[in-house]
């Protein structure tokens, strides 16, 4: 919920996860197509033959719907849907491994393959359901949406189109996969509301980039309601209201007509500088997933890359990318940033963040504390040189900077620089041009790299505080269990603790810090952070940017200093963020409205 705590609500109000901002009040259309009823049928051997035919075809069959859909997607460039989800799911359908397990348990059990495939997506589920992290937990919805897929192709089930819409609709469903939408008409689909997913499911994503208003994570929604029910949907604060009551319908009227003014008065403003009462500038930038993100910055005002996480150019296919591909990627990012600068994180994969397709990693008994991030990147160099190459030669073309994650010790850091140093050695040598002075940072992200800043900060130009793992690691506590949600504050004063104590070994050394995760977008926490060291660099998802720059050109960096000492005496996080909110209220009223003004009653 995104630190949103809720009073006691009514009965017909749900609350999930705000994935694409905006209030939007009209019919429910239930797209139900969850459930599919699947039947075991026993085959005599000499049938099997054609049964494993007879899968095949239906997976060449929706291989070639998705790639024509995949197709039309990137002609559709004012939908601007990312054609990457449907990549997604054809990778899924490529992967030969998957193939191979259908085809098994079609033999061995002597099943139909409507079967095969609902016992492999069992075991599939059991698989995921220990992963931690939130964005490849989500992945199993491709999965799901895929087998799905196939099943309905064997039984020929009726499926049904969004293109038929004649009116105006809130899609209500379990879920939403990328062909849905691909066939739907934006003018007709205001707002989405999910049972499934977080804000990084492709229903979020999608969302985003249609800029229509959806919560996900709903639960059991598409059960409660009936297509042309009156729905609200609330995107900034994750809540909807079902069959409305008229004070209800007033209420969310009104929040509606205050988001949409501060909206146009935000982007009307996203290109002006966002320089505090006092004079600081401060630099908004961009955290992106995928070179296809890039498009969206300038729409939001965005001053840059802060961070590129480039993992995601490594899952969802069988073959990684090689130093080729890699390259023409991240020159796209460097030229299309220019004159700003992006930052590049190398590959952050391991874990639980684990690519399909491949024997790249081992089953690990607690993968978020095991070979990830810079520990693989060390231990297969080849993969490592690879991608250091690839954005070395692309910092000829715009500026780069090199970010290495989960750093805990300054071996690690030493090591990846002498990689480094030997790349730019046989670059050199085959006359490429790239940066020869290119900046390396690292992220600050355990509370490991925060107690050594100082002798880390002998070794690279800047720090950049990921703050989500900064947090989780620091409380010891999966952020994704709701049994210690409770925990995962980003005001405990353990935290500011540590992240002034990162700031004053960076200060010390001359090194600028950015931060990157959440807590950059949050006014609340922007401001403690601008307060408490040289925080003058702070990176979101673009959509949060518009209004963090309004927030800053409302507030004093002097006023946040005197502020963020006196929170840092405070002994509870509930005591900090009243403490925080109420000053706020009270001295700079233009910045609440910038940055609270979407949940303020």
């Amino acid at each position: 919920m995104d630190g949103h705590t809720h009073k006691p609500a009514e009965e017909n109000v749900l609350f999930g996860i705000p994935a694409s901002s905006g209030i939007v009040i009209g019919k429910a259309y239930v797209l139900d197509r969850h459930m599919i009823c699947v039947l075991e049928h026993i085959l005599h051997e000499d049938e099997l033959d054609a049964e494993i035919d007879r899968f095949h075809s239906a997976v060449d069959q929706l291989r070639a719907e998705l790639s024509e859909l995949a197709e039309t997607a990137r002609s559709e460039s004012e939908m601007d849907i990312p054609t990457l989800i449907f990549d997604a799911h054809i990778q899924i359908l490529n992967d030969p491994l998957m193939l191979k397990e259908v085809q098994g348990i079609i033999e061995s059990k002597s099943c139909n393959a409507e079967w095969a495939l609902k016992s492999l997506l069992e075991k599939y589920q059991a698989s995921f359901s220990k992963i931690k992290d939130q964005y490849f937990r989500e992945r199993l919805n491709d999965i799901e949406q895929v087998i799905t897929r196939i099943q309905r192709r064997l039984i020929q089930g009726e499926t049904v189109s969004l293109a038929s819409l004649t009116e105006p609709v809130i899609i209500v469903s379990h879920d939403l996969s990328p062909a849905d939408t691909i066939q739907l008409n934006p003018a007709k689909v205001i707002g989405f509301a999910i049972d499934v997913g977080g804000k990084t499911s492709h229903a979020g994503i999608i969302a985003s980039s249609m800029d229509i208003p959806a919560v996900v994570g709903l639960k059991t929604l598409s059960q409660r309601v009936r297509s042309g029910d009156p729905i609200i949907v609330d995107g900034n604060l994750g809540e909807v209201v079902h069959m409305p009551a008229k004070d209800q319908f007033l209420k969310y009227t009104k929040r509606r007509q205050r988001y949409l003014y501060f909206d146009q008065e935000l982007h009307a403003q996203k290109h002006l500088a966002a320089t505090t009462i006092d004079g600081e500038k401060v630099k908004v930038l961009a955290n992106i997933e995928s070179s296809q993100d890039l498009a969206h910055l300038s729409e939001h005002g965005a001053e840059g890359v802060g961070l590129y996480r480039t993992e995601y150019l490594f899952i969802h296919r069988t073959k990684w990318p090689d130093e080729e591909e890699q390259f023409e990627d991240y020159k796209k990012v460097a030229q299309s940033v220019a004159p700003h600068c992006a930052i590049i994180r190398t590959l952050d994969i391991g874990g639980d963040k684990l690519a399909t397709g491949g024997d790249y990693f081992e089953v690990e008994p607690n993968p978020a504390l095991g070979l990830r991030a810079i520990r693989y990147c060390l231990s297969k160099p080849e993969v490592f040189r690879t991608q250091l190459r690839a954005i070395l030669r692309a910092s000829a073309f715009g500026k780069l900077k090199i970010m290495y994650p989960l750093i805990t010790m300054p071996e690690e850091l030493i090591h990846a620089n002498y990689i480094l140093g030997e790349v730019k050695g046989e670059l050199n040598a085959q006359g490429h041009l790239f940066d020869k002075d290119i900046e390396v940072g690292i992220m600050i992200e355990t509370p490991s790299s925060v107690i050594i800043a100082d002798e880390l900060a002998k070794h690279c130009s800047f720090f950049s505080i990921g703050t989500n793992d900064l947090i989780q690691y620091t409380m010891a506590i999966d952020r994704m269990n709701e049994r210690v949600a409770y925990l995962y504050q980003p005001l405990s004063p353990t935290i500011l603790r540590m992240l002034s104590q990162t700031m004053s070994a960076a200060a010390k050394a001359g090194l600028s810090v950015s931060v990157c995760g959440k807590m950059s977008g949050d006014p609340i926490s922007a401001f403690l952070l601008m307060g408490m060291g040289s925080v003058r660099e702070l990176s979101m998802d673009v959509h949060s940017i518009p209004r963090m720059k309004k927030f800053i050109r409302s507030i004093s960096v002097a006023d946040a200093r005197e502020v963020a000492r006196q929170a840092l005496t405070m002994s509870a996080a509930e005591d900090i963020k009243h403490f925080v909110t109420a000053h706020l209220r009270k001295a700079a009223p233009d910045a609440v409205a910038a940055g609270f003004a979407y949940s303020a009653e």
